[in-house]
């Protein structure tokens, strides 16, 4: 029986996990990879790697969700505020639209609660 089965969750190694999906963005002309790593009916683990230039549009914010940078620097923006956030930075998210771009190469967390 494996753990999920048995109700146990399984253990992300992140750091090889975000290299995995770095070598992945870098090989997208999106410049981009993602994949979910925790999901239940009240939050959403997003783990998305970014090659260095990478934008991603604005777009709506989530109701309540934090950005963690794993490795690298990005930029998160709304329409009159800006973040520089680097390696081991944690930002909870404004509730404006808001876009990211990279700053350079870059692996972030995005964690949304979905009630």
């Amino acid at each position: 029986m494996t753990d999920l089965a048995r109700g146990h969750h399984a253990v992300v190694r992140l750091r090889a996990l975000a290299a995995e999906l770095l070598e992945q963005a870098h090989a997208q002309p999106s410049g981009r990879a993602a994949r979910t790593i925790a999901s239940s009916t009240s939050l959403r683990g997003t783990l998305i790697a970014l090659t260095d230039g990478t934008i991603l549009a604005d777009h709506d914010a989530p109701a309540a969700a934090t950005l963690h940078v794993l490795t690298g620097r990005v930029r998160l923006h709304t329409a009159d505020q800006e973040w520089f956030l680097d390696e081991s930075e944690l930002l909870p998210l404004p509730p404006q639209r808001h876009g990211l771009d990279a700053c350079s190469d870059a692996v972030v967390l995005l964690t949304v609660a979905l009630r």
